[in-house]
């Protein structure tokens, strides 16, 4: 392994832990995936005071985002859902009332609760993941589970906590029979939803968890791979795609990968504020 690889793993908690076990015998014990290392202090930019006004975008940024943006989706591509004209206008609290009383797709029938979404309703970070899993549908409040745990220690390798400049949503708002990824008539039902927190919210940066947010959000068929590192855009609001952290417990190998993503999103929020 090269020392950029190593030094990569080492931030994202892989780095091997060295244990005595007997007298001139040392035996190596990889780190359990889900603890990262406590945060390295990251140095950013202060965020300038927020207006009610929308704000100024960047010259350069705005440029590379209309080439980076999605191209005209096809005819077939996921329609989407009438429900948007009857949620365009709502508030929050009235939006998570509609959320939790919904029954626009099968999901309804076999969740505990949906959910809404939990953190700063005025955010500068938008994390979207795919939808709840058994302990959410449980507690009604997306990654509270051992995902959760991967993406809060994600979330502190870059300086940010839950609930503070930070907004998490999913996709979905009711948990797939399974776990099962939702399925196109899902997402498209559920997405006015989505879309009504975005506008309320108003974040500068989006960072899409695994391939059925970044579907949702960009309304077109996604690759993870080979999306890292590329600026999308939704509404003009910079979109960054990455692995969800359910993936990444399965697949540790790509959380070097997602160490990347993670600097490339903090790399165009520093942008985003300098403008």
């Amino acid at each position: 392994m090269n020392q950029r690889r190593d030094a990569i793993l080492r931030e994202m908690g892989l780095a091997p832990l060295w244990r005595l076990r007997g007298a001139g015998q040392v035996e190596v014990e990889p780190a359990p995936a889900e603890i990262l290392p406590e945060p390295a202090p990251v140095v950013l930019e202060s965020a300038p005071v927020r207006e009610s006004a929308p704000r100024p975008a960047r010259p350069d940024l705005r440029e590379s985002l209309q080439q980076a943006a999605a191209p005209a989706v096809p005819a077939q591509a996921m329609q989407r859902s009438d429900t948007g004209e009857a949620v365009s206008g709502l508030d929050w609290d009235t939006l998570e009332a509609r959320i939790r009383g919904c029954d626009a797709c099968g999901l309804c029938k076999r969740r505990k609760q949906a959910v809404p979404g939990v953190g700063d309703r005025q955010a500068d970070w938008l994390f979207v993941g795919e939808g709840p899993g058994a302990e959410e549908d449980e507690r009604g409040e997306p990654f509270v589970g051992q995902a959760g745990r991967l993406l809060d220690a994600m979330l502190a390798r870059i300086d940010l906590k839950r609930g503070e400049d930070v907004y998490i949503a999913n996709a979905v708002k009711c948990r797939p029979p399974n776990n099962r990824t939702p399925e196109a008539a899902e997402l498209a039902a559920c997405f006015p939803y989505l879309q009504r927190q975005i506008a309320l919210i108003r974040p500068r940066l989006i960072v899409a968890l695994g391939r059925p947010a970044a579907q949702a959000l960009l309304n077109e068929e996604v690759r993870i791979a080979a999306s890292r590192g590329k600026l999308f855009s939704h509404n003009d609001i910079p979109v960054v795609v990455t692995y969800h952290p359910a993936y990444l417990l399965r697949n540790l190998q790509d959380k070097a990968k997602a160490w990347e993503d993670l600097c490339f999103a903090r790399r165009t929020m520093v942008g985003l504020k300098a403008s």
